[in-house]
């Protein structure tokens, strides 16, 4: 059976109704879900900066032993040169391996400034490494009081949110789907989430925009669904409000 306009009405105020009852609870808790959000995401990124460090000062440790097993392999070369000098028979070839040791000798250089230049780099990156630690030891202690403080505040309240949300479903049987896909829509618009609303002191009790006379009195008359002129929701009459109509 269809509805009249005024049982549309009624049953949009009694879903409105328990729905305001829900946020009242959702604003104890306050920015608590966003914070433990903010800090899981950020406890994800440090742990992602701590593998990425982690990983450069292993290829730096991998750098200085392979310049170090570089730098033994051209300390070799150079005995093995040296003792060839000694049995050189012309300038030609004492030049030729004079150029060979000179050639490890620099190779022997390059490799030592580079481990040095890798040091360096480790001594700051472990600075860093440990730095970010700490930044997740204590974002870790954040968040978990943090949850602590939103479990203690949920374990309170979702007796009493699990009756609001059986109380919406059971509203929402009484709304037809367009109509509640448009009042969803305007209540996802406001951050007061009120998308049903009534007149008060003359005034529309969601802006507080005033309601001219002529408009008041078809509301109250409850013919046809009416909408705020100045912020688009959908408006009801006092005695409806008041549980009294």
């Amino acid at each position: 059976m269809e509805q009249t306009v005024e049982q549309k009405l009624k049953a949009l105020w009694a879903w409105q109704s328990v729905q305001t009852q829900i946020d009242k609870i959702r604003q104890v808790r306050g920015e608590l879900p966003i914070e433990v959000a903010d800090l899981e995401d950020e406890i994800a990124g440090l742990d992602t900066r701590i593998e990425k460090i982690r990983n450069e000062l292993d290829e730096l440790e991998d750098s200085i032993v392979k310049r170090k097993n570089m730098i033994k392999d051209s300390q070799a070369a150079i005995k093995k040169y040296e003792a060839q000098l000694n049995e050189v028979k012309n300038n030609r070839e004492y030049d030729a391996i004079s150029k060979e040791i000179e050639i490890q000798g620099l190779e022997i250089q390059v490799c030592e400034k580079r481990i040095r230049e890798a040091e360096f780099e480790i001594k700051n990156k472990t600075e860093s490494y440990d730095a970010t630690l700490k930044n997740v030891e204590f974002s870790k202690g954040e968040l978990d009081a943090k949850k602590q403080e939103l479990d203690t505040i949920t374990s309170e309240t979702q007796k009493e949110e699990d009756q609001l949300f059986a109380e919406v479903q059971a509203a929402e049987k009484n709304i037809e789907d367009r109509l509640l896909k448009v009042t969803n829509k305007l209540r996802n618009s406001f951050r007061n989430g009120l998308a049903v609303v009534f007149i008060e002191r003359d005034s529309c009790s969601g802006c507080h925009n005033k309601i001219p006379p002529q408009l008041q009195s078809e509301i109250r008359q409850r013919k046809k669904i009416i909408i705020c002129e100045h912020c688009g929701r959908i408006l009801v009459d006092e005695e409806i409000a008041n549980g009294e109509g």
